[in-house]
């Protein structure tokens, strides 16, 4: 269930020392190959950590040999020392790999990944060493254990799996805070051993996040260090249909997405928010977006209050087209405002349970989006104002 079960990567997750806490922080995935076929997709944030400037030149050749990723620090803002720590630990892991397999590892084909407090320095000291470390405990069944090491504040690990004949695309991620599009502080590292080239890789890859990823909002908080990898080994020597890939890809990342609203930092709900009916895609986007970051409706929705005003008025601040008096919300499927005005008993919304659904009818036109975020809570303040110390 995780970067593991596609045939043709080997995995590992240790602790190096970086999180002061003593819980594993590095973790190494490995293609083995007889393929090394790559694509990402990264944060749209203009502020971006070092890793992810490197990692974003390693994809533009297509090939990746290893990912390597710590929790703890992200490197970021950390000016010209935070890229050379970067380079010096791509290096590492190419040296460290090379004595296994000599001359099939370079610098340039391994992705870097980090996660933490912004504006620190990560401690190379014991970040180089614990790459040795890693790469010592390498194993086709260390994907999970991978997973444990780039926790940060979420609680629990991320993995997800789905595939087709012959052939298997696994993933793991990270992610409880910061979570907003462009992608959510999510770290993610999708494997397939089906035989796909690059280029394919990344269309199903793009078309996946843009559904996804892109569509998990939980506290409108961008991060400089998000990063999805996909990555093809070819270890099946099956080439499926592109779309039956595609999909398959698609379900892992949709998987690994709710996973990641599901343990928002101090959640009590997770909400869907169906926007139908819509001019245009963009238009429900828009629309949905503009629901799930309204603290006033979260806070309403964490008190179990069906407060479809709040709706109403978020909608009322984009730039969709709409005609305000035909609006309608449901809420848990009461249509509690219908025409612009009020509908069904609001008391008839059951909100006892942890999802709640909101569908968001603009009645202008036939197209729709769906965008995931949770409530606000006091432990998201408590979580988000201890998490420095």
């Amino acid at each position: 269930m995780s970067v593991t079960a596609a045939g043709g990567f080997t995995a590992a997750g240790i602790t190096a020392g970086i999180k002061d806490s003593g819980t594993p922080d590095l973790a190494l995935v490995v293609n083995t190959g007889p393929r090394r076929a790559a694509a990402g997709v990264f944060t749209s944030n203009r502020v971006k950590a070092a890793p992810v400037l490197w990692s974003e030149q390693v994809v533009k050749g297509g090939r990746i040999s290893a990912v390597v990723l710590n929790s703890g620090g992200a490197n970021a803002c950390t000016g010209p020392k935070g890229f050379q720590d970067t380079h010096a630990t791509a290096e590492k892991v190419a040296e460290v790999l090379n004595e296994a397999e000599p001359g099939t590892h370079s610098p340039g084909e391994i992705a870097v990944a980090s996660t933490g407090l912004i504006g620190i320095n990560l401690p190379m000291d014991k970040l180089l060493p614990g790459v040795e470390k890693a790469a010592a405990e390498l194993s086709p069944h260390g994907g999970e254990k991978a997973a444990i090491a780039i926790k940060t504040t979420d609680s629990v690990h991320k993995t997800a799996v789905a595939g087709g004949e012959g052939w298997t695309v696994g993933g793991m991620a990270k992610g409880a805070g910061m979570l907003a599009p462009g992608l959510a502080t999510m770290l993610v590292v999708l494997t397939t051993d089906a035989d796909v080239d690059s280029s394919a890789l990344d269309s199903a890859l793009r078309a996946a996040t843009r559904t996804t990823f892109d569509r998990v909002d939980s506290d409108g908080c961008m991060s400089t260090n998000d990063t999805v990898l996909l990555l093809a080994s070819g270890a099946a020597r099956v080439t499926p249909g592109y779309e039956e890939f595609a999909e398959a890809v698609r379900a892992v990342c949709d998987d690994l997405g709710r996973q990641l609203i599901g343990d928002a930092e101090g959640a009590s709900k997770d909400i869907r928010i169906e926007v139908i009916n819509a001019a245009s895609e963009d238009d429900a986007v828009e629309v949905g977006r503009s629901v799930a970051r309204n603290n006033l409706l979260k806070c309403a929705l964490h008190g179990e209050d069906p407060n479809w005003g709040r709706v109403l008025s978020a909608i009322g601040t984009t730039s969709a087209a709409f005609d305000p008096d035909r609006l309608n919300v449901a809420i848990n499927d009461i249509w509690v405002c219908k025409n612009g005005s009020v509908g069904e008993d609001r008391d008839l919304v059951d909100m006892r349970f942890r999802e709640v659904r909101i569908t968001a009818d603009l009645a202008a036109g036939s197209e729709s989006a769906v965008i995931w975020t949770n409530d606000l809570t006091a432990d998201y303040v408590y979580e988000n104002s201890a998490y420095s110390s």
